[in-house]
């Protein structure tokens, strides 16, 4: 039986043992740095799995398909791709009910809820993407995904239990899984 090769891509600090961490910047237990506009140096079809938790937004509009489209690239046949990504739709929720403590801006920053929602929205202007349901899906599908499927933090529809081991910022994310086409070989 071969090893898992699974990629963790725009890990920032969150890096785990095991795993191929990337990212933009240097840091401790990153392994690639480098930007993925540009490409990643690893093969075509040489990961098991891949999984970004909250690194999409920040890539602007015009190269998110693209950047997607890479991370398809490299994934094997039958490959899993896991995003969490700031769920929209919740914070608009809880802007609407008022719900001050849903959101991790702190009050000596914003004190409105609103304040608090269009920080959160752009997290200090790292973001400049927001995601729903339905415009994460479409995204994955015009990169060549298929089996999009919505999924509950520490869920996982893919034969990979471990796929879930970077699951993060439960209340405020939406968790989306996907593959590349062909068989799916576990480990």
């Amino acid at each position: 039986m071969t090893a898992v090769a699974r990629l963790n891509w725009g890990c920032g600090e969150h890096v785990l043992p095991g795993w191929i961490n990337s990212d933009t910047k240097e840091g401790p237990g990153v392994d690639l740095v480098c930007d993925i506009r540009q490409g990643l140096p690893l093969a075509d079809d040489s990961i098991d799995y891949a999984v970004s938790i909250h690194a999409l937004p920040e890539v602007p509009y015009p190269d998110l398909l693209p950047v997607v489209r890479e991370l398809r690239r490299v994934l094997k046949p039958g490959g899993v791709l896991r995003l969490a990504l700031p769920d929209l739709e919740r914070a608009f929720a809880a802007y609407r009910r008022g719900d001050r403590d849903f959101f991790l801006v702190a009050d000596e920053e914003w004190r409105d809820v609103g304040s608090k929602l269009v920080v959160q929205l752009v997290w200090y202007g790292y973001s400049r993407t927001p995601f729903v349901s339905g415009f994460v899906r479409e995204l994955l599908e015009k990169a060549g995904f298929v089996d999009v499927t919505q999924l509950a933090y520490g869920q996982t529809a893919s034969p990979f239990p471990e796929i879930v081991d970077l699951d993060n910022r439960e209340r405020e994310s939406l968790f989306v899984e996907a593959r590349k086409s062909g068989p799916i070989h576990p480990g």
